[in-house]
Parts: C-alpha cells; sequence; structure tokens
C-alpha cells in the first residue's frame, strides 16, 4: 500500500469533506442531466419504445419535434417495395379539447390535449415495448384511452373515469408510466378510436411512418436502400437515428442544453474551490510529517507526487460515492414516479469531471508544501 493511500485510510475525516464535495458535484450534475433526458425520452416514449426498426420522415421535418412530419400517404405502399420490409404504418396524433365528467364535489376540468394512436395487434409496430397484454387489450374497446399516471390528477380522472375529447365520450382503461410530456398533456388510444376523435381526417396525407423489417440487424443496410431508391423525396433513419435527432432538438429548442452547461460549469468550480481547500487543510494539519520526510532526504518532487496521488485517491473515492448515491437517487425517482434516466455515457464524462476536478485541486493544494521546512522540528 503506497503512503499516501495509507495516509488518506487513516486519516479519513480529514479529506471527507473533499470527498463529499467531489461526490455531490457529480451527483448535483448526473441527477440533473438524468432529469432532463428522462422528461426528454418520456415525452417521446409512445414512439421510441415501439418496435419499428426504421421512421420515414419528410426531408424538411427530419425530427418528432420539429415542424409538421407529414408524408403524401402514396409514400406507405412504396416502402413495401424493399423485400425486407414486413410491416409500414403511421404515426398517427390528434388533438383536443378535454372535458372530464366529475363525480360529486370534484372539479370539472377543460384541457387541451393530444392523442398518439397505436394498433393494438399483437406485435405491432406502433405498439410500444413495456404495454402490458391487458393494456393491448383494453385498447380494443372503442372509446378507451390509456393515461400517463401523473396527468390523472391533472385531467381529473382516475381508472375507468369517464371524459370527452372533441364532444366524443372516452373511458380510463389503463394507467402508463414514463411516458408524461412536459409540453403537452397527452393520452392513447386505438387507432380507430384516434380517428373518431379527429374533428378532420385527410386522406391525402398521413404522420411519419414506422417500419419493421425482416431482421433487425441489417437496419442500416435497408435504411441505405429505401434512401437510395427514393431520391431524397424523403428520408429513412434507424430508430437510434431519430432518437438522437429528437433529444438534439429539444435541447436546441429549449434551454435545457443552456441549463445543464451552466450547471455543469458551476460544479466544477465548486468542487475544485471546496476540494482544493480541504486538501490544503489537511496538508497543513500534516505539515510536521513532511517535514520530517524532507529531513530524510526525500525530495520535494516525491513530496509533490505523493500529494497528486492523494488527489487521485480522493477523486477515486469521490466516484464512488456519486455513483452510490445518484443509485439511491434513482431508487427514490422511480419511488416517485420521476422520469430518471441515468446512462451510462453521462456517468463515464461525469466520472472523468470529477477525476479532474481533484487532479486540479490537489495541483493547487500543492503550494503548501513549501512550508515543510525541516529546522521547524527543532521548535
Amino acid at each position: 500500500m503506497s503512503l499516501a493511500l495509507a495516509t488518506l485510510i487513516y486519516e479519513w475525516r480529514r479529506y471527507l469533506a473533499a470527498i463529499i464535495a467531489l461526490a455531490f458535484s457529480g451527483v448535483l450534475v448526473l441527477v440533473m442531466i438524468g432529469l432532463f433526458t428522462g422528461i426528454i425520452h418520456s415525452a417521446l416514449a409512445t414512439t421510441e419504445r415501439a418496435r419499428a426498426d426504421l421512421f420515414i420522415m419528410p426531408v424538411k421535418t427530419p425530427t418528432m419535434v420539429d415542424g409538421d412530419p407529414t408524408l403524401p400517404a402514396r409514400v406507405q405502399p412504396q416502402i413495401y417495395m424493399n423485400p425486407h420490409v414486413i410491416e409500414v404504418r403511421s404515426i398517427e396524433e390528434a388533438f383536443g379539447g378535454w372535458t372530464n365528467t366529475p363525480g360529486p364535489g370534484e372539479k370539472q376540468v377543460q384541457k387541451f390535449v393530444s392523442v398518439w394512436a397505436v394498433d393494438p395487434i399483437p406485435n405491432a409496430v406502433t405498439l410500444p415495448r413495456d404495454y402490458t397484454e391487458e393494456q393491448r387489450l383494453a385498447l380494443m374497446e372503442p372509446g378507451a384511452i390509456l393515461v400517463d399516471a401523473s396527468n390523472l390528477a391533472t385531467l381529473g380522472v382516475k381508472l375507468n373515469s369517464k371524459g370527452s375529447i372533441n364532444g366524443h365520450a372516452v373511458w380510463v382503461r389503463g394507467i402508463l408510466h414514463n411516458y408524461q410530456d412536459i409540453n403537452q398533456t397527452s393520452v392513447v388510444a386505438s387507432r380507430e378510436t384516434e380517428r373518431i376523435l379527429q374533428r378532420t381526417v385527410s386522406t391525402t396525407d398521413t404522420g411519419p411512418l414506422m417500419v419493421k423489417i425482416d431482421n433487425p440487424a441489417n437496419a442500416t443496410l435497408v435504411r441505405d436502400q429505401i434512401n437510395a431508391a427514393v431520391h431524397g423525396a424523403y428520408h429513412a433513419s434507424t430508430a437510434a437515428e431519430l432518437n438522437k435527432l429528437d433529444e438534439d432538438a429539444i435541447l436546441q429548442e429549449q434551454i435545457i442544453g443552456i441549463l445543464l452547461l451552466f450547471l455543469t460549469i458551476m460544479a466544477g468550480l465548486i468542487g475544485v474551490g471546496i476540494t482544493s481547500q480541504t486538501l490544503r487543510g489537511a496538508i497543513l494539519s500534516n505539515i510536521r510529517e513532511f517535514a520530517s520526510l524532507r529531513a530524510l532526504g526525500i525530495s520535494m518532487v516525491s513530496l509533490r507526487l505523493i500529494v497528486m496521488e492523494l488527489s487521485v485517491w480522493a477523486g477515486v473515492a469521490g466516484v464512488g460515492a456519486a455513483l452510490g448515491l445518484t443509485w439511491l437517487v434513482s431508487l427514490a425517482a422511480s419511488v416517485a414516479g420521476l422520469p430518471l434516466d441515468i446512462r451510462t455515457g453521462p456517468a463515464i464524462f461525469i466520472s472523468v469531471m470529477l477525476m479532474i476536478i481533484s487532479v486540479v485541486s490537489g495541483a493547487m493544494a500543492m503550494g503548501i508544501l513549501k512550508q515543510s521546512q525541516p529546522a521547524d522540528l527543532l521548535r
């Protein structure tokens, strides 16, 4: 065991503040990134969790976020010309006024809602993968809708409650989780029910298309074949590509990206400030020990290396504490129903950031070693 690690273990109380500062800096940024990511993908869950391997989008509207992603209805049969395609269905969304049916002592709620259409057919390309069989069967009832748990109070309903959309009666037959949308209250219905709820039905236009192919491993190949065949009339993307485009579009349109950048910078500055001062104080409290090492012939370079190794081990402890606390927060979020989505990429980024903060803090604290004069041992 190295001297630096032994010192950190033996005198852990002196370095605890630095470890805690690193951990909370990491947790703050990682949880906020996870929360924003969860909110974004929760809003797009109906398409992201579908069984589609490819998405067909208009060239000028390559995401589900920007503009009006409608296609000519003639495009759908054209996709079947590729021999690998086995199912093509459109993404349909209706909008309208919601009114609940309040019980005695309850308030009437009127809101503007969106209605996502899915096909309650076993393994349909538009049917989200996490729907239960009970939810699929419930959607087969005319007028049945599914509502996210976070929207029950907003819409003034509970399971089996009655309401109306655009004057048409609907019934809440299922409760979804992690399908909330911060921008627009939404519900899910079967394609047949969604058509009834629409004010107007177009016979010439259709929504973006979901495509299922015979072998999902060939999604990139089939995408290229479709794009080459249509000569720019529309654009095919894999599910992963569309998800990334949707996420980037939301970050660019809203202030989320700026907030995350500002939060990361502030967490880094706070972490460097607290960690460097804590390490400086811990080294100063051990200054006589460092002076003894100098009296024994240990060079200043070696002492600086010890300090840097101390900062590295403090960083490792801080990263471990941050990941542990984030895991606890994610458990609490799941119980509370918050859409917290902690992903590997951001976790690695935050871990590297914490190690950089720790190393920089150690470098800033090395100046205190100048006070480790062997002559002071004689006082």
